[in-house]
């Protein structure tokens, strides 16, 4: 059982990441709820150049007086950035952004623009990496046959890939792949986009004396994924964290499988079937 915020997994290339982390996508201003995520006890944040809020996690990390090698922060570069120069440059900026002197993790948006794209800007995520601007490289929304050009390519394999996950949509394939392969897998949209009015989500929140983001959460930890959930607003931040003091269990964690649709399930962009 995964037993607190400060809870981490080891990563292929060596080193940990925290075993939840805040995301902050459609939220601009999001200093104040980093900074609350800090103060709670998170210690990773999920951001993205899409996102446009680099410079805003940067200013709520500052306001934490949590010391900056104790956080772990993620970026991503958007595929309108693919290709090697333009990637270089756009890993640049996002650091120059934050303003912390490096990420700790750096993605692939996706797989959209096609194999050229992709792996020219995966050289530049690892040359980024021994430049020192970024520790660990990563995909999002990547299938095995997007990862596979990668190692044909005879390149370092990802650290991470960050894929929506959540009961109804749960990428087995994917996830399969990745846990033979030793890639560590992020779950992001774990609360389904705020759609959490299923019965079985109701059912098994009163069973528990928890709240339905909570019972998603903790399938997705019990599931080994590092959920990234999403709020805005401090008391959903507390109350995304109170997680570790309850477990589900097997008949809890069937129900919750039983609900997945494939790739139907979706609630977002989930392009991981890009050609």
């Amino acid at each position: 059982m995964v037993s607190n915020l400060q809870s981490v997994t080891h990563l292929l290339s060596g080193g940990t990441m925290p075993v939840i982390g805040l995301g902050v996508y459609l939220n601009d201003e999001c200093a104040i709820a980093c900074q609350v995520a800090l103060e709670e006890g998170y210690r990773m944040i999920d951001s993205a150049r899409y996102y446009m809020n680099e410079a805003q996690v940067g200013v709520g990390v500052r306001r934490s007086g949590i010391p900056r090698e104790q956080i772990f922060i993620t970026s991503k570069i958007y595929h309108v950035d693919f290709g090697f120069a333009r990637a270089r440059e756009c890993i640049q900026e996002s650091v120059d952004q934050l303003g912390l002197g490096y990420y700790d993790l750096y993605l692939i948006h996706s797989p959209v623009t096609g194999k050229q794209k992709r792996i020219a800007t995966y050289r530049a995520l690892v040359e980024a990496k021994n430049d020192g601007l970024v520790k660990k490289i990563g995909v999002s929304n990547y299938s095995g046959k997007h990862i596979d050009e990668i190692i044909d390519a005879g390149l370092e394999l990802p650290d991470v890939n960050q894929i929506e996950l959540h009961p109804f949509c749960q990428q087995r394939p994917i996830v399969e792949y990745c846990r033979a392969k030793g890639i560590t897998v992020q779950a992001y949209s774990p609360l389904v986009t705020g759609r959490m009015d299923h019965d079985v989500f109701r059912q098994l929140a009163k069973k528990h004396n928890k709240d339905e983001a909570q019972i998603l959460i903790r399938w997705s930890l019990q599931k080994g994924y590092i959920p990234l959930p999403k709020s805005s607003r401090s008391e959903r931040i507390r109350s995304n964290a109170q997680v570790f003091n309850f477990e589900l269990d097997n008949d809890d964690m069937d129900a919750l499988d039983a609900l997945d649709q494939g790739g139907k399930g979706a609630v977002t962009w989930n392009p991981v079937e890009e050609p």
